[in-house]
């Protein structure tokens, strides 16, 4: 829905995948589709930052203020997941998909750590941003484009959209249920 080139979401889908990797717990970000829900999220309005005041002026913020930048989401996104692919030839000589995961994680630490530089955004605020849409889209609800088959919640043993647990609130005990997505109650 908004990235055009293929390039580009690859690279998103080998960032994803090293901050939340398929593991004995359970399937990774490609597998639970975070990349697909990103993409989403980037072409509607937290990519475009609808709900926000994004007028100037634009000083630099403390720590304790969060994402201060006139950039919307998705320029931030588009600039850092370019830098990634930048950086990778920069130092490797190869695409960023084709790199050892511990020599893709040497780049995304890069950014986490502030050593890259972006234009009117700090590489970190670029990389929490990446982390916390990946961990968004692992969880979400699959209405929203992640969580493939609700994965995410059955690694976690969370039951979802349940419409009601009055039957079960006074149980003293752990109740095993099978999740349900909002899609399942229409």
């Amino acid at each position: 829905m908004y990235f055009t080139r293929h390039a580009d979401f690859n690279t998103l889908g080998a960032a994803t995948e090293r901050i939340f990797p398929e593991d004995d717990n359970g399937p990774g970000a490609l597998a639970l589709g975070v990349p697909y829900f990103i993409d989403h999220q980037l072409a509607g309005a937290y990519g475009n930052n609808d709900k926000e005041y994004m007028q100037g002026p634009f000083r630099k913020g403390t720590p304790f203020q969060g994402y201060q930048s006139a950039l919307k989401r998705h320029e931030i996104f588009m600039q850092g997941i370019r830098a990634l692919e930048q950086e990778s030839q920069n130092d490797y000589k190869e695409s960023f998909i084709d790199l050892e995961g511990e020599q893709q994680d040497k780049i995304l630490q890069k950014f986490e750590n502030d050593e890259v530089k972006l234009k009117g955004v700090a590489s970190s605020e670029f990389f929490k941003m990446l982390r916390a849409s990946t961990l968004a889209g692992a969880y979400a609800d699959p209405l929203y484009g992640g969580n493939d088959k609700m994965r995410g919640w059955k690694m976690k043993e969370y039951p979802g959209s349940q419409m009601s647990y009055t039957d079960k609130i006074e149980d003293e005990s752990f109740i095993e249920m099978e999740p349900k997505a909002l899609n399942d109650h229409l």
